[in-house]
């Protein structure tokens, strides 16, 4: 079986703006996949050169075997989309609007999958309301169905649940962590990052179009280490510690230590100053914490 996304050696230019620079992934059928990054890191073109909305300059995307160029039908078919922005026709209901997403795709007699979609993300008690009257947060709901409408194997998640409440958080979860048990591979990208912690098996961090980390989520988690010192020094903090030290308050100190193997060292530091551990305490990291350590390191 091919895998669900293949990215090889993508390059994107918009004028002097190197958008991507040399993209490789590979996303396996089924995986949850996290695809991190800053504002202008280049995560929405690399979405766009998938869905088909740019051409690369160079390099190759494939969804599920079908080259989003030369065979784009077949690829677009496979892929489902949650975009960033809030696009819609204010001319139809939410029950028109999922039947004519689904006409897209060449399906009918959809109205079965449409309800329970709609079921799913608590829209059907607006299934007859006119999009133009929706609010914000049940118009991304629309986009969350429009992009499940044609049943894809593929679905791209861009910010799914920026500005939505918590209810609609939790049941859009719900219903996204079944379709990838059934099979369905995912990928989101969020500025959310405890989402991407509970949901994501693997993820990609991109800086400046370029992957600057790919690794699976614990391995990632594993490359951060906080050690929460409170210390009662006699002077000032060794000059060795200063440069692990992650943060402070009058009589703690937070030091940054990328293995257990540094442990000893500053302990042994502490020591020869003559300073004296009141508190010791070794804290676990979540993405938040790593995300910043491989941005920093990049």
């Amino acid at each position: 079986m091919p895998a669900a996304i293949e990215i090889r050696d993508v390059h994107k230019r918009f004028g002097d703006l190197h958008a991507l620079s040399g993209i490789d992934l590979e996303v396996p059928c089924g995986e949850f996949f996290g695809l991190l990054g800053p504002n202008g890191a280049g995560k929405t073109t690399l979405i766009s050169v998938l869905a088909g909305l740019v051409r690369a300059d160079r390099g190759s995307a494939r969804v599920m075997g079908h080259d989003v160029r030369s065979d784009y039908r077949a690829a677009r078919r496979s892929l489902g989309v949650v975009p960033q922005e809030l696009v819609f026709d204010p001319f139809f209901t939410v029950r028109e609007t999922l039947s004519i997403q689904s006409g897209y795709f060449g399906m009918r007699d959809n109205l079965a999958w449409i309800d329970e979609v709609m079921q799913h993300l608590d829209l059907a008690s607006k299934a007859d309301v006119n999009m133009r009257a929706l609010s914000g947060g049940m118009k991304r709901r629309v986009l969350v169905a429009q992009a499940l409408v044609h049943k894809p194997p593929v679905i791209i998640l861009d910010e799914p649940t920026a500005g939505v409440d918590v209810e609609l958080r939790q049941a859009l979860w719900r219903f996204i962590r079944r379709l990838n048990r059934d099979g369905h591979t995912v990928v989101l990208t969020t500025h959310y990052l405890e989402e991407a912690e509970a949901l994501c098996g693997r993820i990609a961090m991109l800086k400046q179009g370029r992957v600057v980390a790919l690794d699976s989520t614990s391995n990632l988690l594993k490359r951060v280490h906080h050690l929460l010192l409170r210390l009662r020094l006699a002077g000032e903090l060794p000059a060795e510690l200063r440069a692990l030290e992650h943060g402070s308050t009058e009589d703690a100190h937070v030091l940054r230590l990328k293995t257990y193997d540094d442990v000893e060292p500053a302990l042994s530091c502490i020591r020869r100053a003559g300073s004296r551990i009141e508190e010791m305490e070794l804290l676990q990291p979540d993405l938040e914490d790593a995300f910043v350590d491989v941005m920093r390191r990049s």
